[in-house]
């Protein structure tokens, strides 16, 4: 079943996040865009209600919570109703995938990750952005999960497990960037953006399907 029971109760408490945050979503969003290359026809996955598909110019979105499709196509996606371990496309039919924090919500990562790979035209590139389990972050999140209506069913993952990941699907060419390198709450100004990972909390990879 797809965890979508806090997104549909607490829809207003998510948006007011990227108000009250503006620094840290700003400081993520910066770091995904430093790692986009060119593109034709981007999908984000778990595009939730467009606050990162918008500013980065993508176009179309798949959700499985009818409260993000709706507050999301307002904001000029094309998005449809949809899990990401099924995803409602045919095969090859974009060159870029986006997932931002939408991995801790998968029920099943592996299965998200394949269907993510059939989309895909060979050559494309797949972007994921997440927070690191084993960064400072990570482990704060982690620590005070049942805290927080939101990531109270997460299920976190570090930098190597998603790699070994992609890489046993054949995903190749790897780039990384990171940020968030102070605690969120005392974050007043734009994190810089540095490429690697292992000392930011928020990392994005780009994998590039073979």
């Amino acid at each position: 079943m797809p965890r979508i029971e806090p997104f549909e109760r607490y829809t207003s408490r998510y948006e007011n996040w990227f108000e009250k945050n503006k620094t840290v979503y700003e400081s993520e969003l910066r770091a995904v865009k430093a790692n986009m290359p060119p593109y034709t026809r981007g999908l984000e996955v778990g595009v939730g209600s467009g606050r990162f598909a918008v500013p980065l110019g993508i176009l179309f979105g798949v959700d499985p919570s009818p409260k993000m499709v709706n507050i999301a196509h307002k904001r000029g996606i094309q998005v449809v109703y949809g899990v990401a371990e099924k995803l409602p496309f045919v095969d090859s039919s974009f060159d870029l995938a986006l997932m931002v924090t939408t991995i801790c919500f998968l029920d099943d990562i592996k299965s998200a990750f394949k269907e993510v790979k059939r989309i895909l035209k060979p050559g494309g590139s797949f972007i994921i952005g997440f927070i690191d389990k084993n960064s400072s972050v990570g482990r704060l999140y982690q620590e005070k999960k049942k805290k927080s209506v939101f990531y109270e069913i997460a299920t976190f993952y570090s930098v190597d497990e998603v790699l070994k990941l992609l890489k046993s699907l054949s995903f190749e060419d790897f780039y990384f960037t990171q940020s968030l390198f102070s605690d969120p709450k005392n974050v007043q100004y734009l994190e810089p953006v540095m490429s690697g990972y292992g000392k930011g909390s928020f990392v994005v990879i780009r994998a590039v399907k073979r």
